[in-house]
């Protein structure tokens, strides 16, 4: 079986040698080469055809959003972003997966040296899923170009009161969930997200979220009730579930051991669904590795909530969704351009298919 052929872009020499002791542990990772800025790195991907990039966030000569945009226009591929834990750092990466990086690992801010060895796993895991990724071609610009469909609000979504959404998501999601928010009408139910990220990147997630949906989005806090019209987003290194005080639901952050490698785990957010919810719920799980979220959605289908899950050809990475529909926990399964839908038919208590969408670039 080939190796996995990584060529590792960083202006730090100590970086770079770091990111390759890491990278060669792996008996089917070989790094081919490694470059100090884009110029050498675009000269060594022709060269050397690696199967997959590692690209700092902050370059020397081009700045590495360029250089992402230009590569992924003329010569697409997986790349893996590394990326500072700063604000700075967290819209950059966030732009980074808007042009198309597959995913992203966080520099550890104090200590490179040691701090690295807490990243091995992590970034050792997304180089390999990146290798089998679907990286498609694309114009400059935004990974997911074009106004996303938008749903138009049926009869029963006014008296879906006491309903809630949960959506799950982790490596593809950032941008698989800015095409399915902004297209929910903005009274939709009140809607609760959970997406692996780390605590400096959920803000600024949030934020760019807001920006795009006619629903409000927020990152979660505790005790926030979820209300119609508003979309909470866990913040990164919480648990977030759901908890009902009479007629009216919150949210409940947490910071419990990790469940699924994972803080915050969607199987916490949907088993609280299950819980306290029942069928009152709809939920969606999106692209991501691993398997978080396929026993939570397996118990919110048991007690009567509507599930959906993403096909596998519209993922970047189909294993949460693979791993929800093996275990009969999904309904529904469909592409990424009609999750947004099905939630609204869930919601409103409809059959699939009865939601109708149209090619909108309204916002709000």
């Amino acid at each position: 079986m080939a190796k996995i052929k990584v060529l590792v872009v960083d202006d730090s020499a100590l970086m770079r040698q770091l990111l390759t002791k890491i990278l060669t542990h792996d008996p089917e990772i070989e790094v081919v080469g490694s470059a100090a800025d884009p110029l050498i790195a675009y000269r060594k991907i022709q060269e050397l055809s690696p199967d997959v990039l590692t690209l700092d966030v902050e370059m020397p000569k081009m700045d590495g959003l360029t250089f992402l945009s230009k590569l992924m226009a003329v010569r697409p591929m997986p790349v893996v972003m590394v990326s500072s834990l700063t604000a700075r750092g967290a819209e950059t990466t966030l732009k980074a997966l808007e042009l198309g990086a597959f995913d992203f690992v966080t520099k550890p801010s104090i200590d490179v040296t040691n701090g690295t060895a807490q990243i091995s796993e992590d970034i050792i895991t997304k180089v390999r899923a990146a290798a089998t990724s679907r990286i498609r071609r694309r114009a400059t610009g935004p990974a997911l170009a074009g106004p996303p469909l938008t749903i138009r609000a049926p009869k029963g979504l006014a008296e879906a009161t006491d309903k809630v959404i949960a959506i799950g998501a982790s490596t593809g999601g950032t941008e698989a969930l800015a095409r399915v928010l902004p297209a929910l009408p903005g009274d939709t139910p009140g809607t609760v997200v959970v997406q692996h990220m780390p605590k400096a990147f959920t803000s600024a997630f949030a934020q760019r979220l807001n920006g795009l949906c006619r629903m409000r989005v927020k990152e979660a806090e505790n005790g926030d009730r979820i209300i119609r019209g508003t979309v909470l987003v866990a913040p990164g290194d919480y648990h977030m579930e759901v908890v009902r005080q009479g007629a009216a639901y919150y949210v409940k952050l947490n910071q419990q051991p990790q469940v699924n490698g994972f803080r915050p785990s969607v199987d916490v957010l949907f088993n609280s669904c299950a819980n306290q919810l029942g069928p009152h719920a709809t939920a969606a799980i999106l692209t991501g590795m691993g398997r978080d979220g396929a026993a939570g959605m397996l118990a919110m289908r048991a007690v009567g909530s509507y599930t959906v899950a993403q096909d596998e050809e519209s993922c970047v990475v189909f294993g949460m969704p693979k791993e929800a529909i093996a275990c009969g926990g999904a309904v529904r399964v469909v592409s990424l351009e009609r999750i947004a839908g099905e939630l609204i038919a869930g919601v409103s208590g409809m059959r699939s298919g009865d939601v109708r969408e149209s090619a909108s670039s309204s916002r709000r």
